[in-house]
């Protein structure tokens, strides 16, 4: 078995099916997918902070929301509308 290293400090789980609902929604012109804003303030591949990973449906299932899940608090899980700011997610997740 071998062992691939990163440094990540943590995982942060963003539902795939929620983002398709969105359709994109996030951004200045409000058309990225969520998923792509956070991987690029997390930085690239296994030198990131934290890994950014799409999941399947989370079933949570919010109306015109993105549920976000921080694996270093699972109890708490995030609903982020489009138009909020995507920096104060990002601080509170652990990515800037």
């Amino acid at each position: 078995m071998k062992v691939a290293k990163s440094d990540w400090q943590g995982v942060v789980l963003v539902c795939g099916k929620c983002s398709r609902k969105v359709d994109g929604g996030f951004g200045p012109k409000g058309r990225t997918p969520l998923v792509k804003l956070l991987r690029k303030l997390a930085g690239k591949g296994r030198k990131a902070r934290a890994g950014v990973v799409e999941s399947r449906c989370l079933k949570l299932c919010p109306r015109n929301a993105v549920t976000v899940v921080d694996a270093r608090r699972p109890g708490e899980w995030l609903v982020i509308a489009p138009g909020e700011p995507i920096d104060e997610l990002a601080a509170r997740v652990g990515l800037g």
